[in-house]
Protein backbone atom coordinates (compact mmCIF):
# COMPACT_ATOMS: atom_id res chain seq x y z
CA UNK A 1 0.00 0.00 0.00
CA UNK A 2 1.23 3.54 -0.71
CA UNK A 3 2.44 5.58 2.14
CA UNK A 4 -0.05 8.31 1.09
CA UNK A 5 -2.50 6.34 1.19
CA UNK A 6 -1.85 4.82 4.92
CA UNK A 7 -5.34 4.70 7.23
CA UNK A 8 -3.43 6.34 10.05
CA UNK A 9 -6.53 7.57 11.86
CA UNK A 10 -8.01 4.19 11.57
CA UNK A 11 -4.84 2.00 12.50
CA UNK A 12 -4.54 4.23 14.95
CA UNK A 13 -8.31 3.49 16.44
CA UNK A 14 -7.67 -0.71 15.95
CA UNK A 15 -4.06 -0.53 17.83
CA UNK A 16 -5.87 0.87 21.09
CA UNK A 17 -9.33 -0.65 20.28
CA UNK A 18 -6.95 -4.63 20.31
CA UNK A 19 -4.82 -3.08 23.23
CA UNK A 20 -7.87 -2.26 25.32
CA UNK A 21 -9.87 -5.81 23.91
CA UNK A 22 -12.89 -2.88 23.91
CA UNK A 23 -14.33 -0.30 22.18
CA UNK A 24 -15.27 2.04 24.58
CA UNK A 25 -11.95 2.29 26.36
CA UNK A 26 -9.90 3.06 23.17
CA UNK A 27 -12.67 6.07 22.51
CA UNK A 28 -11.82 7.42 26.34
CA UNK A 29 -7.69 6.81 25.42
CA UNK A 30 -8.81 8.61 22.09
CA UNK A 31 -11.26 11.41 23.19
CA UNK A 32 -14.04 9.66 20.82
CA UNK A 33 -17.33 8.18 21.05
CA UNK A 34 -17.40 4.62 20.51
CA UNK A 35 -19.46 4.96 17.54
CA UNK A 36 -16.41 6.62 16.34
CA UNK A 37 -13.94 4.06 16.55
CA UNK A 38 -16.65 1.47 15.91
CA UNK A 39 -16.73 3.29 12.46
CA UNK A 40 -12.88 3.63 11.68
CA UNK A 41 -12.53 0.27 12.53
CA UNK A 42 -15.26 -0.75 9.69
CA UNK A 43 -13.58 1.39 7.32
CA UNK A 44 -10.23 -0.19 8.22
CA UNK A 45 -11.93 -3.79 7.41
CA UNK A 46 -13.79 -2.73 4.34
CA UNK A 47 -9.79 -1.60 3.09
CA UNK A 48 -8.10 -4.74 4.06
CA UNK A 49 -11.00 -7.11 3.32
CA UNK A 50 -10.59 -8.91 6.12
CA UNK A 51 -12.81 -8.84 9.66
CA UNK A 52 -10.50 -7.47 12.79
CA UNK A 53 -13.30 -7.93 15.11
CA UNK A 54 -15.80 -10.06 16.07
CA UNK A 55 -18.60 -7.95 17.91
CA UNK A 56 -20.60 -10.13 20.87
CA UNK A 57 -22.81 -8.25 23.71
CA UNK A 58 -20.32 -5.94 25.64
CA UNK A 59 -17.39 -7.90 24.52
CA UNK A 60 -15.22 -7.61 21.22
CA UNK A 61 -13.10 -10.53 20.44
CA UNK A 62 -10.35 -10.08 18.08
CA UNK A 63 -9.67 -12.47 14.74
CA UNK A 64 -6.87 -14.08 13.56
CA UNK A 65 -6.10 -11.30 11.23
CA UNK A 66 -6.41 -8.92 14.20
CA UNK A 67 -3.41 -10.84 15.96
CA UNK A 68 -1.49 -10.26 12.75
CA UNK A 69 -1.84 -6.86 12.31
CA UNK A 70 -1.70 -5.73 16.07
CA UNK A 71 1.99 -6.24 17.25
CA UNK A 72 3.03 -4.51 14.04
CA UNK A 73 1.12 -1.55 15.31
CA UNK A 74 2.04 -1.85 18.56
CA UNK A 75 5.90 -1.96 17.83
CA UNK A 76 5.57 1.02 15.33
CA UNK A 77 3.64 2.92 17.70
CA UNK A 78 6.02 2.29 20.71
CA UNK A 79 8.93 3.32 18.24
CA UNK A 80 7.06 6.34 17.43
CA UNK A 81 6.75 7.58 21.03
CA UNK A 82 10.05 6.70 22.30
CA UNK A 83 11.61 8.67 19.73
CA UNK A 84 8.95 11.93 20.16
CA UNK A 85 10.02 11.52 23.97
CA UNK A 86 13.61 11.49 23.13
CA UNK A 87 13.54 14.47 20.91
CA UNK A 88 11.71 16.26 23.28
CA UNK A 89 13.84 15.78 26.19
CA UNK A 90 16.99 16.74 23.55
CA UNK A 91 14.65 19.79 22.60
CA UNK A 92 14.74 21.08 26.20
CA UNK A 93 18.10 19.94 27.56
CA UNK A 94 19.35 22.13 24.96
CA UNK A 95 17.92 25.44 26.95
CA UNK A 96 17.41 26.62 30.57
CA UNK A 97 14.36 27.32 32.10
CA UNK A 98 14.28 30.06 34.91
CA UNK A 99 10.85 30.38 36.70
CA UNK A 100 10.31 33.93 38.70
CA UNK A 101 7.47 36.71 39.44
CA UNK A 102 6.08 38.70 37.02
CA UNK A 103 7.63 41.36 39.08
CA UNK A 104 11.14 39.98 39.57
CA UNK A 105 11.22 39.32 35.47
CA UNK A 106 10.16 42.82 34.74
CA UNK A 107 12.21 45.09 37.52
CA UNK A 108 15.35 42.72 38.41
CA UNK A 109 15.56 39.91 35.59
CA UNK A 110 14.91 41.84 32.62
CA UNK A 111 17.49 45.14 33.12
CA UNK A 112 20.49 42.40 33.72
CA UNK A 113 19.89 39.84 31.17
CA UNK A 114 22.29 41.78 28.33
CA UNK A 115 24.59 40.99 30.44
CA UNK A 116 23.95 37.82 30.89
CA UNK A 117 23.60 37.06 27.13
CA UNK A 118 26.72 38.55 26.92
CA UNK A 119 28.60 36.27 29.12
CA UNK A 120 26.67 33.42 27.77
CA UNK A 121 26.02 33.57 24.39
CA UNK A 122 25.85 29.72 23.92
CA UNK A 123 22.61 29.46 26.11
CA UNK A 124 18.96 29.36 25.25
CA UNK A 125 16.93 30.65 28.38
CA UNK A 126 13.65 30.75 29.08
CA UNK A 127 11.73 33.09 31.21
CA UNK A 128 9.18 31.44 33.13
CA UNK A 129 7.12 34.40 34.65
CA UNK A 130 3.91 33.24 36.64
CA UNK A 131 3.30 33.20 40.26
CA UNK A 132 2.09 29.44 39.67
CA UNK A 133 5.37 27.30 40.75
CA UNK A 134 7.06 25.47 37.76
CA UNK A 135 7.68 21.90 38.02
CA UNK A 136 11.71 21.61 38.75
CA UNK A 137 11.90 17.95 38.19
CA UNK A 138 10.99 18.06 34.18
CA UNK A 139 13.73 19.74 32.20
CA UNK A 140 16.44 21.89 33.16
CA UNK A 141 15.17 24.63 35.55
CA UNK A 142 16.14 27.06 37.88
CA UNK A 143 13.73 28.78 40.22
CA UNK A 144 13.67 32.13 42.39
CA UNK A 145 11.71 32.17 45.40
CA UNK A 146 11.14 34.65 47.70
CA UNK A 147 10.61 33.48 51.30
CA UNK A 148 11.94 31.57 54.27
CA UNK A 149 12.71 28.39 53.32
CA UNK A 150 14.18 25.97 53.87
CA UNK A 151 13.53 23.93 50.54
CA UNK A 152 14.34 20.50 51.43
CA UNK A 153 13.09 18.92 48.20
CA UNK A 154 15.70 20.86 46.31
CA UNK A 155 18.76 22.65 46.42
CA UNK A 156 18.67 25.48 47.20
CA UNK A 157 20.85 28.74 47.57
CA UNK A 158 20.31 32.24 49.63
CA UNK A 159 20.65 34.89 47.29
CA UNK A 160 20.03 37.69 49.61
CA UNK A 161 17.57 39.15 52.19
CA UNK A 162 15.13 41.87 51.27
CA UNK A 163 14.00 45.22 53.36
CA UNK A 164 10.65 47.03 52.48
CA UNK A 165 10.49 50.89 52.34
CA UNK A 166 7.95 53.73 51.41
CA UNK A 167 8.97 55.15 47.82
CA UNK A 168 7.18 57.92 46.15
CA UNK A 169 8.08 60.28 43.30
CA UNK A 170 10.26 63.52 44.43
CA UNK A 171 7.38 64.87 42.54
CA UNK A 172 5.02 64.32 45.29
CA UNK A 173 7.53 66.80 47.54
CA UNK A 174 7.01 64.37 50.64
CA UNK A 175 9.23 65.38 53.86
CA UNK A 176 7.16 64.57 56.57
CA UNK A 177 4.48 61.70 57.59
CA UNK A 178 1.75 64.14 57.71
CA UNK A 179 1.99 64.64 53.76
CA UNK A 180 0.71 61.21 53.36
CA UNK A 181 -2.57 62.07 54.16
CA UNK A 182 -3.22 64.09 51.13
CA UNK A 183 -1.63 61.23 48.36
CA UNK A 184 -2.97 58.00 48.09
CA UNK A 185 -1.16 54.94 49.27
CA UNK A 186 -0.78 52.07 46.86
CA UNK A 187 -1.70 48.30 47.84
CA UNK A 188 -1.40 45.10 45.44
CA UNK A 189 -2.69 41.89 45.81
CA UNK A 190 0.34 39.49 47.21
CA UNK A 191 0.40 36.28 45.04
CA UNK A 192 0.86 34.19 48.06
CA UNK A 193 -1.00 35.82 50.71
CA UNK A 194 0.65 33.36 54.20
CA UNK A 195 4.46 34.38 53.49
CA UNK A 196 3.63 37.42 56.11
CA UNK A 197 4.75 40.25 54.31
CA UNK A 198 5.82 43.92 55.54
CA UNK A 199 2.18 45.40 55.45
CA UNK A 200 1.10 49.35 55.44
CA UNK A 201 -0.35 48.09 59.21
CA UNK A 202 3.48 46.86 60.28
CA UNK A 203 4.77 50.05 58.71
CA UNK A 204 2.81 52.45 60.20
CA UNK A 205 3.03 51.07 63.42
CA UNK A 206 6.97 51.26 63.05
CA UNK A 207 7.00 54.47 61.86
CA UNK A 208 4.63 55.75 64.80
CA UNK A 209 1.23 56.92 62.79
CA UNK A 210 -1.79 55.01 62.42
CA UNK A 211 -3.55 53.88 58.85
CA UNK A 212 -5.75 57.31 59.49
CA UNK A 213 -3.09 59.01 58.94
CA UNK A 214 -2.92 57.75 55.09
CA UNK A 215 -4.68 59.15 51.81
CA UNK A 216 -7.07 56.80 50.44
CA UNK A 217 -5.80 53.50 48.61
CA UNK A 218 -4.93 52.48 45.17
CA UNK A 219 -5.17 49.18 44.35
CA UNK A 220 -3.63 46.88 42.17
CA UNK A 221 -3.25 43.04 41.16
CA UNK A 222 0.02 43.08 39.75
CA UNK A 223 3.03 44.52 41.71
CA UNK A 224 4.68 45.97 38.92
CA UNK A 225 1.84 48.15 38.31
CA UNK A 226 2.13 49.12 41.81
CA UNK A 227 6.00 50.23 41.00
CA UNK A 228 5.03 51.99 38.07
CA UNK A 229 2.00 53.97 39.47
CA UNK A 230 4.50 54.99 42.23
CA UNK A 231 6.83 56.13 39.38
CA UNK A 232 4.17 58.18 37.83
CA UNK A 233 3.38 59.73 40.99
CA UNK A 234 0.18 58.30 41.41
CA UNK A 235 0.84 57.64 45.39
CA UNK A 236 3.39 56.03 47.71
CA UNK A 237 3.71 52.34 47.95
CA UNK A 238 5.81 49.97 50.49
CA UNK A 239 7.95 48.01 47.97
CA UNK A 240 11.13 46.10 47.94
CA UNK A 241 14.32 47.52 47.62
CA UNK A 242 15.45 44.69 45.67
CA UNK A 243 12.60 45.28 42.83
CA UNK A 244 13.40 49.09 43.00
CA UNK A 245 16.84 49.33 43.25
CA UNK A 246 17.38 51.17 39.84
CA UNK A 247 14.43 52.90 39.85
CA UNK A 248 16.24 54.66 43.59
CA UNK A 249 19.25 55.18 41.87
CA UNK A 250 18.26 56.70 38.84
CA UNK A 251 16.54 58.87 40.94
CA UNK A 252 12.69 58.06 39.51
CA UNK A 253 11.92 57.28 42.81
CA UNK A 254 13.10 58.26 46.32
CA UNK A 255 12.93 57.35 49.73
CA UNK A 256 11.80 60.31 51.72
CA UNK A 257 11.30 59.34 55.28
CA UNK A 258 10.32 56.37 57.59
CA UNK A 259 11.45 53.10 58.45
CA UNK A 260 13.00 50.03 57.02
CA UNK A 261 11.26 47.03 57.39
CA UNK A 262 13.13 43.63 57.47
CA UNK A 263 11.75 41.22 53.98
CA UNK A 264 12.04 38.32 53.39
CA UNK A 265 15.12 36.25 51.07
CA UNK A 266 15.64 35.09 47.74
CA UNK A 267 16.86 32.02 46.75
CA UNK A 268 17.73 29.74 43.98
CA UNK A 269 16.30 26.71 43.36
CA UNK A 270 16.77 23.82 41.34
CA UNK A 271 16.23 20.06 41.55
CA UNK A 272 19.08 17.82 42.86
CA UNK A 273 18.84 15.55 40.17
CA UNK A 274 19.85 17.96 37.63
CA UNK A 275 22.02 20.19 39.92
CA UNK A 276 24.84 18.66 38.23
CA UNK A 277 24.22 20.03 34.64
CA UNK A 278 26.56 21.91 32.70
CA UNK A 279 24.10 24.72 32.00
CA UNK A 280 22.06 25.29 35.22
CA UNK A 281 25.70 25.45 36.74
CA UNK A 282 26.54 28.35 34.83
CA UNK A 283 23.45 30.11 35.04
CA UNK A 284 22.89 29.74 38.44
CA UNK A 285 26.65 31.14 38.77
CA UNK A 286 25.31 34.13 36.78
CA UNK A 287 22.57 35.02 39.31
CA UNK A 288 24.59 34.61 42.54
CA UNK A 289 27.77 37.17 40.73
CA UNK A 290 24.85 39.25 40.34
CA UNK A 291 23.17 39.31 43.42
CA UNK A 292 26.37 39.47 44.89
CA UNK A 293 26.91 43.06 43.14
CA UNK A 294 23.94 44.24 45.20
CA UNK A 295 25.26 47.03 47.38
CA UNK A 296 24.76 46.14 51.28
CA UNK A 297 21.14 47.31 52.20
CA UNK A 298 22.35 47.81 55.56
CA UNK A 299 24.85 50.52 54.01
CA UNK A 300 22.54 52.23 52.04
CA UNK A 301 21.15 55.47 52.31
CA UNK A 302 17.53 55.74 52.09
CA UNK A 303 16.33 59.25 53.31
CA UNK A 304 16.72 61.89 50.51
Amino acid sequence: MNRRRLPLSQLRAFEAAARHRSFKRAAEELAVTPAAVSHQIRELEALLGVTLFERRTRQVVATAAAEVLYPVLRQGFDAFAETLDALRERSSSESVTLSCTPAFASQWLLPRLADFHAQYPDIDLRIHASEAPLDLGRGMSLAIRYGMGPYPEHEAVELAHDDFVLVASPSLCLARVEDLKAVRHIVFDWYCPTLGLPSWAHWCQAAGCALTDLGPSLSFSDESHAVQAAIAGQGVALLSQTLVRAELERGVLHVPFGPRLPGLRYHLLMSREQAGHAELKRVAAWLKGAFAQEPNRKNDVVNA
